[in-house]
């Protein structure tokens, strides 16, 4: 008969006390150094022997007995969305979630799938947030704003196309990328252009948007826009592919540079001369599109902002009930290579 393994004897959790007599130093001084408390004057050298005994004893301050004493948490909430894996929005969630660890703020990523938009406010609401960052792709209302400041959240903001009332707006305007690929498009002589559509869900705020700015660029230069649907496979590249000749388009904005790379492929392999035959635009600015042959033109994306996200972000925690800013941080810029 097997027997069930001994368990450990328990484990004593080191306190700040611990801390505070290893140290030599008040439980106050251990409170305020690991809290990052700067109001208090504290020598480097006291901080550093209260940083070395809590490292020694494997203290971690207690966040919730934090959250008490500050009437708040330090949790920021990144709900997970579609957003595009492009450099732009990886290197922007990046360094928010840095500078908030750097302002002493605990983020948490969430994921939201499965959820309908209002059940997925209550469950953020539920985790008592200080600020939530809401990524494109998830829709919030102006009652999901207020559900999540009833719940203490001091900071809403929302990422996307269109800002939401009640909350804070960081908009990236997608329309701006459509138009400066079609900009260029009609500067290098091309009237009649196709513009990619992605079949794969979660990415019609982006692709919609971009096909709004293609076509105001386009119409008053009397120039010709079809959307293209295109899964992001080499079959649904192959059909379009097959299509080109009756399609009669000269040039092709297409979405970002991965669906241009994956289009292009299947237009070389049927004979399709770039730019020849048809001028081919992606967006994001890949490395790997330099890498192509012919060299691929893109949108090339950059976000504009006076202050970094996270300093915003805490700005908003210390002077709640700031009116709602919207702030439009998208610019664009068409890069011209070979492929155009």
């Amino acid at each position: 008969m097997s027997q069930l393994p001994k368990q450990p004897a328990e484990v004593s959790v080191p306190t700040s006390a611990d801390v505070a007599r290893l140290a030599g130093v008040s439980r106050a001084t251990v409170s305020y150094v690991l809290n990052n408390n700067a109001t208090v004057r504290i020598s480097e050298p006291t901080r550093h022997r209260v940083r070395e005994a809590a490292a020694h004893l494997g203290y971690v301050p207690h966040a919730a007995a934090r959250s008490l004493r500050a009437g708040h948490s330090r949790l920021v909430l990144l709900p997970s969305g579609h957003i595009p894996a492009g450099p732009l929005h990886q290197r922007f969630f990046q360094e928010l979630q840095a500078g908030l660890r750097r302002l002493d703020y605990t983020v948490v990523q969430y994921g939201s799938a499965g959820l309908a938009d209002d059940e997925a406010v209550r469950a953020w609401a539920e985790l008592r947030p200080v600020a939530v960052v809401v990524p494109p792709g998830i829709t919030l209302t102006p009652h999901g704003t207020d559900v999540l400041t009833r719940s203490g959240a001091k900071a809403v903001i929302t990422l996307g196309p269109e800002p939401v009332e009640g909350a804070h707006g960081l908009v990236m305007d997608q329309r701006r990328v459509g138009a400066s690929a079609v900009g260029h498009l009609l500067a290098r002589g091309r009237r009649r252009i196709g513009v990619v559509m992605p079949r794969e869900p979660g990415l019609e705020p982006f692709s919609g948007p971009r096909l709004t700015g293609a076509r105001q660029t386009a119409e008053p230069a009397g120039a010709h826009i079809l959307p293209l649907p295109l899964r992001y496979d080499e079959e649904s590249a192959a059909e379009l592919a097959e299509r080109w000749p009756e399609l009669g388009l000269d040039a092709v904005f297409a979405y970002n540079d991965e669906y241009a790379m994956l289009l292009m492929r299947a237009l070389q392999d049927t004979g399709v001369a770039i730019p020849g035959d048809t001028a081919v635009v992606g967006a994001d600015d890949l490395l790997l599109g330099r890498l192509l042959r012919p060299r691929l033109s893109t949108v090339r994306m950059e976000l504009a902002m006076e202050h970094a996200l996270a300093e915003t972000i805490d700005r908003l925690v210390h002077h709640p009930g700031t009116a709602p800013v919207h702030h439009d941080l998208l610019r664009t810029s068409a890069v011209h290579r070979e492929s155009s």
